[in-house]
């Protein structure tokens, strides 16, 4: 059975990995945009940005002063066993964000919305937010840690069925220019983008889409894969590069995510990640043993089903 203990001690690390260390697919994300980059201080700013991250990894210090609000996202394996229930897991990471923000340390960022009072510790009511999903066959459970910021860089609009692929990309385009020009957020950037579901699984859908998928993923059905490379082009050609100055690397990656929706509708969020894309995972197996990883592997065959009853992958393409 997993111990409460061995949720904490995996929560606490993914803190500190995701605050301090870059993850590799955004690292070469960002090199490949900087050997790109036309614009003289777009460029400037990009390999700054390169030694301010192996200046964070070599004096184990976080890449960014503002260290975002830390959030969880949990996927559980059928077949796991763990102790004090999922309650248990919640109380587990709430104690590894007070205990991170202390030590790493993470900016104490969370306060009443009314009030303005905080606990110095990244904790408070609904915080950390924490987001379940499920896994069949599989005794283990996943824990990501998310460090996004909770200001800035995410919109929507609810289009109609009569927009269609214009209406996205027009939407899209207008939102990064408004980012870009405001200085709503800090590109270049992954970006995330919802389609579909009520207004709130739109919202929820880009941003995973935007902090729970690696540089290079393409979503699976290839029409939308083919979408996502290109309103990234769409994106890298409105003339802003990194932090809004002129150039040409608005974005690293683009991703898309849907839901089956309202006919009458067609609701659509984007989320940019910030330039830190702070983002770790944690396994912990049946036997209490941790392996860490910086791909979630949040979207799987079984988390984009379509179907009531679920046969595993071969079942799945059986259906497409």
């Amino acid at each position: 059975m997993i111990s409460n203990q061995t949720i904490e001690t995996a929560g606490y690390e993914i803190m500190k990995k995701a605050a301090i260390d870059i993850p590799e697919d955004y690292l070469a994300g960002i090199k490949a945009t900087a050997a790109k980059e036309s614009g003289e201080l777009s460029g400037f700013v990009i390999k700054t940005m390169i030694k301010n991250y192996e200046a964070a990894t070599s004096d184990r210090r976080p890449m960014c002063a503002d260290t975002g609000l830390p959030r969880y996202y949990i996927k559980v394996g059928d077949d796991a066993a763990f102790e004090g229930g999922f309650t248990g897991i919640e109380r587990a990471l709430r104690s590894a964000t007070a205990r991170a923000t202390h030590d790493v340390p993470l900016r104490p960022n969370r306060v009443h919305p009314l009030w303005r009072t905080e606990h110095n510790n990244n904790v408070g009511i609904n915080a950390p937010e924490v987001e379940w999903t499920f896994e069949p066959d599989a005794d283990w459970i996943d824990i990501t840690t998310v460090h996004k910021g909770g200001l800035f860089g995410t919109d929507y609009r609810m289009l109609f069925p009569g927009d269609g692929i214009d209406g996205i990309k027009r939407f899209l385009l207008d939102t990064l220019i408004s980012f870009g020009k405001r200085g709503l957020c800090c590109q270049p950037a992954i970006v995330g983008v919802g389609l579909g579901g009520s207004k709130d699984t739109c919202m929820q859908l880009g941003k995973q889409a935007a902090c729970l998928r690696v540089v290079g993923d393409r979503n699976p059905d290839p029409k939308i894969a083919a979408l996502e490379l290109e309103l990234m082009e769409l994106g890298n050609n409105i003339g802003m590069g990194a932090m809004g100055f002129v150039g040409s690397s608005m974005v690293v990656d683009l991703h898309i995510e849907v839901g089956h929706t309202h006919t009458g509708g067609m609701p659509m969020s984007v989320h940019t990640f910030c330039l830190s894309s702070r983002r770790a995972t944690a396994r912990v197996h049946a036997n209490g043993t941790v392996t860490y990883r910086t791909d979630p592997q949040w979207f799987t065959p079984y988390h984009r089903r379509e179907t009531v009853d679920w046969a595993g992958i071969e079942g799945a393409e059986a259906h497409a």
